[in-house]
């Protein structure tokens, strides 16, 4: 049963803060008293918006930090008595400073990278130049030798032209540099030339490495380019060209002295750029350290106080009074403790108003809460994600930490596979305190988080392994001798000739001459089948058991003599009477065939049952229990409809006791109206839906039963598979006598037991036993409608939360 609860309401005054709220709401539920407000509208607003403000810069350091390569320390740090009002003003004059050095380190960077393709324009551009006019001088030396200008001769920058033409009409041509991502640098190019109509003349060249673009400050491939025009118009159009590819421009002269001057000059305050950038960049990191030693601190401590706000921010004002209202749910043990907190809280903050704590009555259903720990909160997991458990409902958990691993087991039996399993779960359990402060990944993640759950399915199949008595699909004569042998001399092997009784029976678990001999495998596959049934009927059972339970508790005398006991006599009178004979033939050895008198226990109740019959007045007993599940069909179905129906008419007519209910209370009120309204009990309502009940009940209990049997199923399946594993891969490769076949058939064997067998057949067993647990288990008893006590706890604040 969960933990009792109280909803109680208590006054304190405005002064009331940590570390006795903590307290106090850790151990507590708090009402929402302010729904009518809008957020902006409660009291603590302004101070939630205060958090929300330093929350926004510690995350803004937090990516500065990231984007530096550094991450906050994560050692302890003291100074938990930081006054929050100082570390805002600490943190507002940080951002402030950061931003400025990143302000100007982003210009400096911006200025750094301009003058850096400033350079490269000077050396390319250069170049250019440089060539032209060489290949000029050489071109007019040989013009002149040859006297003649009949022949054409190739001349850069319209050479020849300027050398045979009237130097008075020579045309002044102008020119643009720059440079243009290289991806771009084509299309650039044919775009020049269609504008122009190809009166421009173009001349790139690549720079090898990357440049870093001032603008985006990405680094991208560009080359370096020159455009020779004439005319202001061509001018104007190769500039919005350039603006539009995102080309920047830089000046050019074609004079070789300033040339050379200029690029002495760019090269000097590019070294005194790099300079200043360092040592900005060395204050940044010296910075961001000193802001990453307390970072963590910081953080907690904005949340801390954020969240405790937001918790006050639920509770009521009374003006009047000058003080806070709050109301909520807590467990009955820990009311005492809180009264002790809001004492002390009362004392400590001088308050002129004592914190009062008063108990109040509701109809209203509690919140569930189970105590854990951290063996015990995997198993409650499970049940909770079926559904939580109602106010002091009987909880499935307790049962689920036995159950749950033993049916797994006995799908899962092979203590060689339960071996491997137990050891990669201590392996989380012996490091769990480091994998406890770690971040996982989903997968590993749930798998530490069930470690406890794996360790119990790993002891258990370790357990129904040595019944099974299979390590990896062979049985071994761990406990003494078989107990058959050959018959004659002619036995050479297990498996070929029919084996005789030869000592006592095998102390413990399955003979392993079963697992060889023919004849014998159909009797251990028929022992896994029975044992199905006699588990799935006993938990059948104990689930009918806890329904009666809660309807006691619950005071509902309805449920318990007409579904409990109509239930528990339907059950066992068909499932129940087949157990029975299954330990019965066990026990006496007998050859009688169950699924035979089972079915003509329906079918021909009077006849005598022959060789079949395995006790005296069986054939009474039957015919005896065969009523009685007749009997028990009606009795779920119709007594409860009328009954109803009985105390509804009473109820109205004054018969029965009801409460009396003041105009004060709300809750009362509506409780009330709702018992004296003129509603009509609608009987073929609640007939139809009683009606739906028995059918699911009775179609159920041969359904669960039958579905217990995949206990059996999974169970041939796994041996079956490690059977094969073991023959057709292990064996196999050891039959051909050579080492490097031998060792590919361990590698592969290795995977294929641990891949299939560990971790598909891990996960199948799993899954069935949780079907099992929800479906066939909880579904006779557990309604699973009630909601969690989530108190307030640091613990539950998301790393990502604001």
């Amino acid at each position: 049963m969960s933990e009792s609860a109280l909803v109680f309401q208590c006054w304190f005054a405005f002064r009331f803060f940590p570390p006795y709220c903590l307290f106090f709401f850790g151990n507590s539920v708090i009402f929402q008293l302010n729904a009518e407000k809008s957020p902006f509208q409660r009291t603590y607003a302004t101070q939630i918006k205060r958090c929300g403000e330093m929350a926004r810069r510690l995350r803004f350091f937090k990516e500065q930090m990231k984007k530096a390569g550094l991450s906050p320390s994560t050692r302890s740090t003291t100074g938990n008595d930081i006054d929050l009002d100082n570390m805002e003003v600490k943190l507002g004059e940080l951002e402030a400073e950061l931003l400025e050095i990143n302000a100007n380190n982003e210009h400096l960077q911006r200025t750094y990278s301009e003058l850096l393709e400033y350079k490269l324009v000077l050396q390319k551009a250069g170049e250019f130049f440089n060539s032209a006019q060489s290949s000029a001088a050489a071109q007019q030396r040989q013009f002149e030798r040859q006297h003649s200008i009949e022949k054409s001769i190739d001349s850069p920058l319209l050479l020849e032209q300027e050398m045979t033409t009237d130097p008075s009409k020579h045309v002044k041509l102008g020119f643009v540099s720059g440079l243009v991502p290289r991806e771009k640098s084509m299309t650039f190019e044919r775009i020049l030339f269609r504008a122009t109509r190809g009166n421009v003349f173009l001349k790139q060249a690549v720079v090898n490495d990357r440049v870093v673009d001032p603008v985006s400050g990405d680094k991208v491939e560009k080359n370096v380019f020159i455009i020779f025009y004439s005319g202001e118009r061509a001018k104007n159009k190769i500039l919005k060209i350039c603006e539009a590819f995102g080309a920047n421009r830089y000046p050019f002269t074609d004079d070789l002295g300033k040339q050379f001057q200029m690029i002495t000059e760019v090269s000097g305050k590019l070294s005194e750029l790099k300079i200043t950038i360092d040592a900005g960049l060395l204050h940044r990191s010296s910075l961001l350290q000193t802001i990453g030693h307390q970072h963590e601190l910081w953080n907690l401590l904005v949340k801390k106080e954020k969240s405790i706000y937001h918790t006050l921010n639920m509770l009521s004002i009374d003006v009047t009074k000058m003080c806070l209202v709050a109301e909520g749910w807590c467990p009955v043990y820990a009311s005492n403790q809180i009264q002790n907190a809001l004492q002390r809280a009362s004392f400590d903050s001088s308050s002129q108003v004592g914190a009062i704590f008063q108990v109040l009555q509701t109809k209203e259903s509690p919140p569930t809460y189970f105590r854990t720990n951290k063996f015990t909160s995997a198993f409650q997991e499970i049940v909770d994600a079926y559904g939580v458990a109602k106010y002091q409902e009987a909880n499935p958990g307790v049962y689920t930490i036995v159950t749950f691993p033993f049916l797994f087991a006995v799908m899962f039996g092979d203590w060689g596979h339960g071996i491997c399993l137990l050891l990669a779960t201590l392996y989380f359990i012996i490091r769990e305190r480091k994998f406890s402060s770690q971040k996982l990944g989903d997968i590993v993640e749930m798998t530490f988080g069930g470690r406890y759950v794996i360790m119990m399915m790993a002891l258990f199949s370790i357990y129904t392994g040595l019944i099974y008595n299979e390590f990896f699909s062979v049985p071994f004569e761990l406990f003494g001798p078989s107990a058959y042998g050959c018959r004659d001399q002619s036995c050479s092997d297990a498996t070929t000739v029919g084996l005789s009784k030869v000592r006592g029976t095998y102390p413990f678990g399955v003979d392993p001459k079963w697992h060889g001999s023919r004849s014998e495998l159909p009797f251990l596959n028929s022992l896994k089948m029975k044992m199905s049934i006699l588990l799935g009927v006993a938990q059948m059972n104990l689930g009918i058991i806890l329904s009666y339970f809660n309807a006691k508790f619950f005071g509902d005398n309805l449920n318990i003599w007409y579904q409990f006991v109509p239930q528990i006599i339907f059950l066992n009178s068909l499932f129940g009477y087949l157990s029975l004979l299954i330990i019965v033939k066990w026990c006496t050895g007998s050859q009688a065939d169950l699924y035979h008198v089972m079915i003509y226990m329906f079918l021909s109740p009077t006849d005598n049952l022959g060789e079949n019959q395995l006790f005296f007045g069986q054939k009474f007993l039957q015919i005896l229990l065969l009523l009685s599940a007749l009997v028990a069909v009606p009795w779920m179905l119709f007594p409860k409809p009328y009954l109803l129906k009985k105390q509804h008419e009473e109820r109205h007519q004054g018969q029965s006791y009801v409460l009396l209910h003041g105009g004060d209370d709300p809750l009362e009120e509506d409780h009330h109206q709702s018992l004296h309204g003129h509603e009509e009990f609608e009987f073929t309502e609640v007939f139809v839906h009683q009606l739906i009940h028995t059918i699911e009940f009775v179609l159920g209990a041969v359904s669960n039963t039958a579905s217990y049997l995949r206990l059996w199923a999974l169970s041939l399946a796994h041996s079956e598979l490690s059977s094969v594993f073991y023959d057709k891969i292990l064996l196999l490769a050891w039959g051909f006598n050579n080492v490097i076949i031998l060792i590919f058939g361990i590698i592969v064997f290795i995977c294929a037991t641990v891949g299939v067998l560990l971790v598909m057949e891990t996960l199948s067993a799993f899954l069935h036993a949780l079907r099992l647990h929800w479906v066939e288990f909880q579904n006779k008893f557990y309604e699973g409608a009630g909601y969690k006590f989530y108190p307030f706890s640091f613990a539950l604040l998301s790393e990502e939360d604001e």
